[in-house]
């Protein structure tokens, strides 16, 4: 059981939304030459995974317990984000990068017991995209080390179902997704013994019989996205502004720990490994979680029985050395 003290803050991000960010604090003393931590959900999901685990604590409980003050943010039109006037879906990675995140970090740093100005990123999956684009093209900003989990920055590698869900950037630019969170719900004993669910999750080393609660976390995905999405997949690269996010990246100089799934179908290794190959960091790791009898997928990275101590220990050893 968590110790951990958390409450929640809304942030007008100036476009119709209020961001929710949801903040830990442990139950120690905060060392205010630490970092605090934020925690970006990735792609067609929200923050709640962050807050639970099927089988033992939670990330954020356990980054708490090791004495990080640990804060996740729900980003517009995802979990707790509060629509305002004005607010409405038509939105980029851009948006969710240089407008949502740089006010949730320009808030957090007036807001956190540490003294040092900046904030640790830890990016799952597409968070992590939007974590390289804070730090790459946001001028003067609060990054401090980045941790990406299962995050795609060049698509050196395409899983073939996901090349096929992204094939046409025009087409799934115009379908306005819906009712996902309960088309899973509907579908879920079909989509459990799916072959092909071993490219996401392994079901033998997660806890699935709390469905409802992990469905919690699932969002509809968004089709300016989807299309954006699709169409850096078809150049490998993604454009920002007019800007190549692969060259931008060999600028910038923060620790990074990039963490990958030997067996993940949704970002392959050599697609998760791009960013350690190309960025100008002088601290640079790679984590691969999983064996040759132990094989991890995009998901269990966070949601697996093994996470623990696979990445979750790992995370919390790296982060207090870097």
């Amino acid at each position: 059981m968590s110790l951990a003290h958390h409450n929640y803050h809304y942030v007008s991000n100036g476009a119709g939304w209020q961001l929710e960010l949801k903040q830990c604090r442990p139950p120690q003393t905060i060392n205010e030459k630490k970092n605090p931590l934020l925690i970006i959900p990735g792609y067609g999901m929200n923050s709640f995974i962050f807050g639970y685990h099927p089988h033992g604590l939670s990330m954020e409980e356990y980054l708490t317990q090791r004495g990080f003050e640990v804060w996740s943010l729900n980003l517009r039109a995802h979990g707790g984000s509060i629509r305002e006037k004005g607010g409405h879906d038509r939105f980029t990675l851009k948006d969710l990068a240089l407008v949502d995140l740089k006010i949730a970090l320009d808030y957090m740093v007036k807001n956190v017991s540490s003294k040092t100005g900046k904030i640790d990123l830890l990016g799952c999956s597409l968070g992590g995209t939007i974590a390289y684009i804070y730090a790459a093209l946001s001028p003067r900003n609060h990054c401090g080390s980045i941790v990406s989990m299962g995050t795609p920055m060049r698509w050196e590698d395409v899983h073939p179902l996901v090349k096929l869900a992204f094939l046409s950037p025009k087409l799934v630019g115009c379908i306005r997704v819906a009712y996902t969170k309960e088309l899973i719900r509907l579908l879920f004993p079909f989509i459990v013994n799916s072959p092909f669910l071993k490219i996401y999750l392994h079901k033998e080393m997660v806890d699935l019989r709390n469905q409802n609660i992990l469905l919690e976390s699932v969002e509809n995905p968004n089709r300016y996205i989807n299309k954006e999405i699709a169409e850096w997949v078809k150049k490998k690269d993604l454009f920002i502004n007019g800007k190549n996010l692969t060259q931008e990246l060999k600028k910038i100089k923060n620790p990074l720990l990039c963490i990958v799934a030997n067996s993940d179908g949704v970002v392959p290794a050599m697609t998760a490994l791009s960013a350690h190959e190309v960025i100008g960091s002088k601290i640079k790791e790679t984590l691969v979680v999983g064996t040759d009898n132990l094989r991890f997928a995009h998901a269990d990275l966070f949601v697996s029985n093994h996470c623990h101590e696979m990445v979750f220990k790992p995370v919390a050893e790296w982060l207090a050395n870097h």
